[in-house]
């Protein structure tokens, strides 16, 4: 396992680099938070469509705490679960502020306390804010690394704890963009274009399509 993980993170590193960039569009801590939460069962690019205008009409994590829940529903009413959401949002900043001084907390088991985050949004935070070592399980890891062979769980904390023990601690944070990537363009949920696959040799899963 650990020279197949090897082998695998190279070929990751080599197709799409080790750069630690972030999908949404955000400019401070409690923006990217937001938008995390909202992000769940929706694209990146949809949510960064309706937080271009969020942003704006509410500029401040005080707006956002501030705000009418039925305002809020239309204002990402294009998104999925806006109802929820809606309220997560406005709950989530109103415990920042209450809770945490404004601030956005570091630490995991604050984090998940907050309304409409779990272990994935907390781990973003974690990850890509504090630049803390965490391991992202969205959609795109779970099936690629079950596919892989890294994990046979498709619970997503399973599968964290799973990466956590075969991955180098340096590419916790990289491995979810890479597998983002490779998930958009080649390993798809549907006929993954295996042929075109750099990772084919070291895939347990292929020949399946």
């Amino acid at each position: 396992m650990e020279e197949r993980v090897k082998t695998i993170t190279a070929i990751l590193d080599d197709l799409y680099g080790t750069e630690k960039k972030v999908y949404l569009d955000h400019n401070s801590p409690w923006q990217l938070l937001i938008a995390t939460i909202l992000s769940a069962q929706c694209t990146d690019a949809r949510v960064n469509i309706v937080t271009k205008d969020l942003y704006q009409k509410y500029p401040t994590l005080e707006a956002f705490a501030n705000a009418s829940v039925k305002e809020m529903e239309q204002d990402i009413r294009s998104i999925g679960f806006y109802h929820s959401k809606a309220k997560n949002i406005i709950a989530c900043a109103r415990r920042i502020i209450d809770d945490f001084g404004g601030e956005v907390p570091r630490a995991l088991e604050d984090l998940v306390t907050l309304p409409g985050v779990g272990r994935k949004t907390a781990n973003v935070i974690r990850g890509n804010i504090y630049g803390d070592a965490s391991i992202v399980v969205d959609t795109h890891v779970k099936r690629i690394s079950k596919r892989l062979g890294l994990t046979e769980h498709t619970d997503p904390t399973d599968v964290e704890y799973d990466l956590m023990e075969v991955l180098p601690e340096d590419h916790w944070i990289i491995y979810n963009l890479q597998i983002i990537t490779h998930g958009r363009k080649i390993c798809t949920a549907r006929s993954p274009k295996c042929g075109e696959c750099p990772l084919y040799d070291v895939c347990l899963s292929k020949g399946e399509w």
